[in-house]
């Protein structure tokens, strides 16, 4: 591609960039101080992202100059800097007349540490990425556990309040302050609420034996009802040509998702293992069709994920507001499960404001697509205040958008918070192999060695969970002298440009852009 085509186009991105301002300027005005350099270059970067810039990388390459690849913490120096050397190569003066304000490179790593001190109440180390570990429920009886989770690395514990009780959990909290307190060494807490969670109901159902069964049959075609009606569950029957003459019956843990079923909704069951989409529905149940059998049985309480339905679902149920003080008094950290809109983001905010917690650290838990397509607007509204983070759930998140697409998704949420300087959990069966049987797998440790992106890594609990701090610690030691985040092409992000649209509105028009060859 030659220069004078590439300065072109790079100088009229730059300039819509530079226009942008004034609007820009609104959009951060409730930003907290400490974020609201960090929102501008979010905004700048969706700006940014909006374009497909993978034909300008090589041809900036092979002519000495900075690619855009590396664009995500310092756009605007980053680009600005770009169409300057591209002019100076041409012989060309160039004005440097850009009195705007602007984040460099280093800055920007500064920025992210910054705010990862800030939410991990942590200063630099030799390995700067985070360990957290999730807490066994016999940790709570057994001080040695977390002891020695804290001897070979854990740094942040985790209690998830979707397992256990009260008692448990505050027999986990005074362990771990005591501990802390025992070695001189502060060990953080987060704290998970556990959200809505959608699961089928109770089963149990008498066979011919009467012998109850907490699971019904399934194979691929078989018609089923989701129900709101209180039931014990039902299995289909067959005819002698195996011909469906009456439908399986099963109830949800919360009634209220029927009425947002659409047909041709996916339903999923238990992880994606069972895969349904909605062919018929009334008031009280919806009728779906089973198209994937992974498994051949259905059980009680397993999970159900809905990946094209837009839920009218409050993110903050009734329990998790009543354990919101209890969270908000022990925690550093709170995990804010099945976050959507950036509407859940200000509710949860209203509810620690009634309860006078404005220091709490927050967490984004991204765990469902809905959250993910609007997860830019999600950081705009968090960064209202200074304490935040963003984990990257990967197991439900894999099992909503599809498990090919997940490495391309975490990715975009790298770099989209990136973007913003806000600190990453990597998440989800990370070492998991190794942590219950004490192997691990090839793939696990390149997993592994990529969650050093991220400034916090989450390991879950198993009989191996020592063996496996101890080689993550390794792995993220290693992986800092190698490299920091991680630069791929730059392709146009229709999670940017929805942003764009939506954050400032229609005053502002992207220009069409060729597509590249």
């Amino acid at each position: 591609m030659k220069i004078q085509k590439i300065d072109k186009e790079l100088s009229a991105i730059l300039k819509i960039i530079i226009d942008s301002e004034a609007s820009l300027e609104i959009l951060v005005s409730q930003i907290h101080g400490d974020y609201r350099q960090s929102a501008k270059n979010l905004c700048r970067y969706l700006l940014l992202r909006s374009f497909d810039l993978r034909k300008y990388q090589d041809s900036l390459s092979d002519l000495g100059v900075s690619s855009l690849r590396t664009a995500e913490g310092y756009v605007l120096s980053n680009l600005y800097n770009v169409v300057k050397n591209l002019k100076l190569i041409q012989g060309i003066p160039f004005e440097n007349n850009l009195n705007l304000e602007i984040i460099g490179y280093k800055k920007s790593k500064w920025l992210v540490k910054k705010h990862a001190n800030m939410l991990f109440s942590q200063s630099h180390k030799k390995h700067f990425t985070e360990i957290m570990v999730t807490l066994p429920n016999e940790a709570a009886e057994d001080a040695q556990i977390v002891r020695e989770m804290v001897q070979n690395g854990m740094q942040i514990a985790r209690i998830n309040l979707s397992h256990g009780n009260m008692d448990i959990w505050m027999k986990m909290v005074q362990i771990i302050r005591d501990i802390s307190e025992e070695i001189n060494q502060k060990v953080k807490i987060y704290i998970d609420l556990s959200g809505p969670k959608i699961r089928t109901s109770k089963i149990e159902i008498r066979n011919k034996k009467n012998k109850i069964k907490d699971r019904i049959s399934i194979r691929v075609g078989e018609h089923i009802l989701l129900t709101k009606k209180t039931t014990l569950g039902k299995s289909s029957s067959f005819g002698k040509n195996d011909e469906q003459l009456e439908m399986a019956e099963v109830g949800i843990s919360i009634p209220e998702i029927i009425d947002d079923l659409k047909i041709g909704d996916q339903v999923l069951f238990d992880d994606g293992m069972i895969r349904s989409h909605v062919i018929a529905k009334n008031e009280e149940d919806v009728e779906l069709v089973l198209t994937n059998c992974y498994k051949l049985k259905l059980g009680s309480h397993k999970g159900i994920n809905l990946p094209n339905t837009k839920l009218r679902l409050p993110s903050l149920t009734k329990q998790d507001i009543e354990f919101l003080p209890f969270v908000c008094k022990h925690a550093d950290m709170l995990g804010y499960s099945f976050v959507r809109t950036r509407e859940d983001v200000s509710n949860l905010y209203k509810q620690l404001n009634t309860i006078a917690a404005i220091d709490m650290g927050i967490v984004f838990k991204i765990e469902n697509q809905e959250a993910f397509e609007n997860l830019p607007q999600i950081l705009l509204e968090g960064m209202t205040r200074n304490k935040i983070g963003v984990m990257i759930a990967r197991g439900d998140l894999a099992v909503e958008i599809g498990f090919e697409r997940i490495s391309e998704v975490q990715n975009e949420i790298l770099w989209i918070c990136e973007a913003g300087h806000i600190p990453v959990i990597w998440a989800t069966q990370v070492l998991e192999n190794l942590a219950k049987t004490g192997i691990p797998t090839r793939a696990e440790i390149s997993d592994a060695a990529q969650g050093a992106q991220a400034e916090c890594v989450m390991l879950n609990k198993g009989d191996y969970i020592n063996d496996a701090i101890k080689v993550l610690k390794n792995i993220l030691v290693k992986m800092k002298e190698h490299s920091s985040k991680k630069k791929n092409a730059s392709r146009s992000l229709k999670i940017a440009k929805t942003a764009i649209n939506q954050l400032l509105g229609n005053n502002f028009t992207l220009p069409v852009q060729a597509k590249t060859p």
